[in-house]
């Protein structure tokens, strides 16, 4: 289940700005606006769709509902040349296409006897299926075609009929009647009552929005400085965070919630830093250097976040809750990150030329101050949430 998800978004994901930059000649502010789809989607979707999970139907169907009708809009996008038509339908298919994240969470959760100790290692089939594809693209020479859209779509239909022979769980029924508030998720956010939730909730989305200099643009740059395969060559923070999944237990025995969170947000500062100095520089060799430590971050933050959730959320809001930190994280925090992003790069653009030294000193001042309020602010309280 991990593997064919990451391989869906890791077909096309990384890919797409150069996609959209040098094939279809979008600005830096349409790249950023494409990337948005995510994090709009993961505003509108995930908490609805995990409520819908936890009340109505198994998990499982949901997530094959899903992928099947995510498989046509990525073969629809293949066919799209202007951003007007684009935007939309991306958007369409991101709404389909985010909550999934949320809810292989949530069935993973369901079905592990001891997540803290288990999950970190189903969760690794998911990079190497990001690894997989993204080998694929580079080694067939794809990341200016549409192709990836394609192989995508192929994905995600094989995705959703394996869906359906997933663990079927039946929905928590509830003697009360269901309300609007109940059917639109709002349930999930009685959790930020608690001041320590709420805390871990601003901050996930606030790191994000450096985090999505990463996503949008990334490749973009490394393939600007002269990094041949760069879909390969970014498989590296995959590749770190396979070795970091399957380890993460140990470290997380000693470094609990808080030193996990932390530790990924200084390797970002670190990350960004050297993207700052290879640029300045032109050193490959610096960008070499980091690209692993996104795997170390990812793994970190949002592994020791979801982690953190399910242990707050009470049984019948776990899917719900799972879908509230996609909704920081994917949605309000990696919003605000590309329309900042998109418009930071469309700033220190002049032609075609970027100055991705500017650029990149950006979010690794947001990186900074981002971290000093976490340690400051967040402590750990594991108590179940009491709703």
């Amino acid at each position: 289940m991990m593997f064919f998800q990451f391989f869906i978004q890791g077909s096309w994901y990384v890919t797409m700005g150069t996609y959209l930059g040098k094939t279809l000649d979008f600005t830096g502010i349409q790249i950023g606006l494409a990337y948005s789809t995510a994090a709009i989607a993961s505003i509108i979707s995930p908490v609805i769709v995990g409520m819908i999970a936890d009340r109505f139907f198994s998990a499982n169907r949901v997530l094959a509902f899903l992928n099947i009708t995510g498989s046509v809009l990525l073969l629809w996008l293949t066919r799209i040349d202007n951003f007007t038509l684009f935007f939309p339908v991306l958007l369409l298919y991101s709404i389909c296409f985010m909550p999934t994240m949320s809810l292989t969470n949530a069935i993973s959760f369901a079905n592990l006897a001891e997540p803290t100790k288990e999950f970190s290692r189903i969760r690794l089939f998911g990079s190497f299926g990001w690894i997989s594809a993204g080998l694929i693209i580079s080694a067939m020479g794809l990341e200016t075609f549409s192709t990836p859209f394609l192989i995508g779509a192929g994905i995600s239909l094989l995705s959703g009929l394996y869906a359906l022979v997933l663990p079927y769980k039946a929905p928590v029924k509830t003697p009360e009647k269901v309300t609007v508030r109940q059917i639109l998720g709002f349930d999930a956010f009685k959790m930020t009552r608690e001041k320590s939730f709420l805390i871990l909730l601003i901050f996930s989305a606030l790191i994000c929005i450096p985090l999505a200099f990463y996503d949008s643009f990334t490749n973009l740059f490394i393939i600007g400085e002269g990094i041949e395969n760069a879909a390969a060559a970014m498989s590296l923070g995959q590749i770190a965070e396979v070795v970091f999944l399957f380890s993460f237990p140990f470290f997380f025995r000693k470094l609990g919630y808080k030193g996990s969170i932390v530790a990924a947000m200084i390797a970002w500062i670190i990350m960004y830093g050297f993207f700052t100095i290879g640029a300045f520089t032109a050193e490959k060799a610096f960008l070499y250097g980091v690209l692993p430590l996104h795997g170390f971050c990812f793994t970190f933050f949002f592994v020791a976040g979801q982690l953190y959730v399910d242990e707050k959320a009470p049984a019948s809001l776990r899917n719900s809750a799972q879908g509230l930190i996609a909704f920081a994280t994917y949605g309000v925090g990696k919003y605000g990150g590309t329309l900042i992003a998109g418009n930071v790069v469309d700033r220190y653009t002049v032609g075609n030329v970027y100055n991705w030294t500017a650029i990149w000193i950006v979010p690794l001042i947001m990186a900074v101050v981002f971290t000093l309020g976490f340690v400051l602010l967040f402590r750990e309280n594991l108590h179940k949430s009491r709703i």
